[in-house]
C-alpha cells in the first residue's frame, strides 16, 4: 500500500505551497516536478534532496529513479495518485523536494568559465528555463539571471529546464551591472546579443574560423559572456552599453524576430564551436 493516502495531510500542503516564491525563499525549498527533472535531481545533485515522492505505478514505470534515490540513502516515499496531483498538478506521478544552495557569481568565475549564459531582466518561465537549458547543452559553465528576471526556482522554469538546472551553476539576483564588471574583470568578452547590434554574428564566425581575428574586434575563441535581454524589448540601451560589442543574428527569411530562446541557442553555439 501507498505510504501517503491523505490528500490534505501537512506534508502534501507543505509541498504544494512551494509553488508560492514567498514560500521557497521561507523555507530554502522548492519543487521539482516530473520524472525528468527528478532524475537529474537525483543524479547530479543528491546532497539536496530532501523528498522523493512517487506513485506506485511511477515508482514500477521509473524503477531507475527509485534505485538511484535509495542508493544515494534519500527518503523515497509513495503515494496514491490522488496525493501526487494534490502536491502538484504537473508532477506526472513524480516528484521531490530540494534544499535550495544558491551559487554565486564569486564561485562561478573561480572555476574560470569559458563561457557564460547572462539573461538580463527575462521574466518568461518557459524562455528562462529553456535558455538554461541550451547553455547546458552548448556546453556553457554557468548562467547569470540578473536585474528582474523571474526565480530560477519557478516550478514552470524548473520544468523547461528539463533537469538542465542540475548540471551546472545558476546565479540569480544580482544587478547586470555588477556582473558585466566581474566577468570582464575574470577575463570573459561581453557579447550582447540584440537585433540592432552593429556587429553580424555570421561575420564573427567567418573570422573565427580563420583564426585571425582584427585587434579589437569580437573574437569568439576567447572566454565570453553572452547577455540576452526581455522577452518583449530586448536590451535596453543603457543595458547595450556595458558590453564589449552589440552583435545581432542574421534573419535571411521574412521573419520579424527571432524569440529570445532561439536567439540564445545560436549565439552559445556559435562560441562554443569557436571554442571548440
Amino acid at each position: 500500500m501507498p505510504e501517503l493516502t491523505n490528500p490534505r495531510a501537512e506534508r502534501v500542503k507543505a509541498a504544494r505551497a512551494l509553488a508560492g516564491r514567498s514560500v521557497r525563499r521561507r523555507t530554502g525549498r522548492f519543487l521539482v516536478e516530473g520524472p525528468q527533472a527528478v532524475r537529474e535531481a537525483v543524479r547530479f545533485a543528491a546532497a539536496h534532496v530532501r523528498e522523493v515522492y512517487l506513485t506506485e505505478a511511477a515508482a514500477e514505470r521509473y524503477d531507475e529513479i527509485v534505485a538511484d534515490a535509495r542508493a544515494a540513502g534519500l527518503s523515497v516515499r509513495t503515494g496514491t495518485p490522488e496525493v501526487l496531483d494534490a502536491m502538484s498538478g504537473d508532477a506526472q506521478g513524480v516528484l521531490a523536494v530540494l534544499e535550495h544552495r544558491p551559487a554565486t557569481l564569486e564561485q562561478v568565475l573561480a572555476a574560470r568559465p569559458r563561457l557564460v549564459a547572462v539573461l538580463a531582466n527575462v521574466r518568461d518561465p518557459g524562455n528562462a528555463g529553456t535558455v538554461i537549458r541550451a547553455a547546458d547543452a552548448a556546453g556553457a559553465d554557468a548562467v547569470v539571471l540578473a536585474g528582474e528576471c523571474v526565480d530560477p526556482l519557478n516550478p514552470k522554469v524548473v520544468r523547461s529546464t528539463a533537469g538542465s538546472l542540475f548540471h551546472l551553476p545558476v546565479v540569480a539576483d544580482v544587478a547586470l551591472a555588477e556582473v558585466v564588471h566581474a566577468v570582464r574583470t575574470a577575463g570573459l568578452t561581453v557579447l550582447a546579443a540584440d537585433g540592432a547590434g552593429d556587429r553580424d554574428l555570421d561575420d564573427l564566425q567567418d573570422v573565427a574560423a580563420t583564426r585571425q581575428v582584427p585587434g579589437g574586434d569580437p573574437d569568439l575563441h576567447r572566454p565570453t559572456a553572452w547577455v540576452f535581454g526581455n522577452e518583449a524589448w530586448g536590451l535596453r540601451p543603457e543595458d547595450r552599453e556595458l558590453a564589449d560589442a552589440v552583435v545581432r543574428v542574421p534573419i535571411r527569411g521574412r521573419a520579424e524576430s527571432l524569440n529570445l530562446a532561439t536567439a540564445a541557442t545560436v549565439c552559445l553555439y556559435a562560441s562554443s564551436r569557436a571554442q571548440r
